[in-house]
């Protein structure tokens, strides 16, 4: 992050929170983790500690804020998520920091109880009954992707057109086992989305993509990013059903990485024109591991 962006971030921080809480002179600003926002840890000169997330350039064309308002609401309100103390039309947020947080990594998603915990979440945030009226319309945020990236000129994968038939197929088939559920998802429960804090209670913050999905959405994205093996898949799987999956459930968990790293290939490109080889890499990466996980089903 240049000088002058960061300048610019710390007189957004210092009005917002003036305007927003008017508790005192700022001591301290740490930028936290993010590959698009700008987000920070803010200390008063009280010793109170809050995070500001600014949204970061070309989030607009991506996502719908109002939309993300209602879902991080509901997450605060069955205690998944930090205590939000203000959320602005443009995104910029202020919530709660919680306290001894601890971010989760990919070796900690990994360890049996973080598992029990992350399944026990995401199935409280499933069975709340809420319809939040977001729609996560996977295939149609896949179009819209594509409309981006047409309209930027982005190169795209030669063999992509092959690909995305066969990813059709694939969803064709698993819609003939009939319509999965739409329940509140998260839809992008990565690593760093996981919050460890005090009394060993887990976190899941940053609603931006949330909306009504198949719930095995959720779980196939935590077995991505955490790169689960079959062991972790199997353990992941139960806690969240409270039984042995079978083999329908596993194919739609399956097919769920599959519809995961299809979007999120598209999202990546998206992102090329601001993040540049950053966002080129982690398109790619989706990409191949796509391709690999289509032959489950050959």
């Amino acid at each position: 992050m240049s000088r002058a962006l960061i300048k610019e971030d710390l007189e957004k921080i210092s009005c917002l929170m003036n305007d927003e809480l008017s508790e005192g002179q700022i001591k301290s600003v740490e930028r936290m983790g993010g590959l698009t926002n700008h987000t920070y840890k803010v200390t008063l000169a009280s010793e109170k500690v809050y995070v500001v997330r600014l949204p970061g350039k070309g989030t607009e064309e991506l996502i719908n804020r109002a939309d993300e308002m209602i879902s991080t609401k509901l997450a605060c309100e069955i205690g998944i998520d930090a205590p939000m103390l203000s959320f602005k039309k443009d995104g910029t947020k202020i919530t709660e920091y919680i306290e001894n947080a601890e971010t989760m990594s990919s070796e900690t998603m990994k360890e049996k109880d973080i598992i029990c915990k992350a399944a026990a979440v995401l199935k409280k945030l499933h069975d709340s009954g809420v319809n939040t009226g977001v729609a996560f319309e996977v295939f149609q945020m896949a179009e819209n992707y594509e409309k981006i990236i047409k309209n930027n000129q982005i190169d795209m994968y030669d063999d992509y057109p092959e690909i995305k038939e066969i990813v059709f197929q694939m969803k064709k088939r698993i819609d003939s086992y009939g319509k999965a559920d739409l329940v509140p998802c998260h839809n992008d429960p990565l690593c760093e989305n996981w919050i460890l804090g005090k009394e060993e209670k887990l976190y899941l913050i940053d609603w931006e993509y949330a909306g009504m999905n198949d719930g095995m959405w959720d779980l196939a994205d935590v077995s991505i990013e955490a790169s689960y093996e079959t062991m972790h898949d199997e353990l992941l799987l139960k806690e969240y059903l409270g039984k042995e999956p079978t083999e329908r459930e596993r194919e739609r968990f399956v097919a769920n990485k599959v519809y995961l790293d299809f979007l999120w290939t598209l999202w990546g490109k998206t992102r090329v024109p601001y993040d540049g080889q950053q966002m080129e890499d982690y398109a790619f990466e989706r990409y191949e591991r796509l391709k690999k996980t289509l032959k489950y089903f050959e």
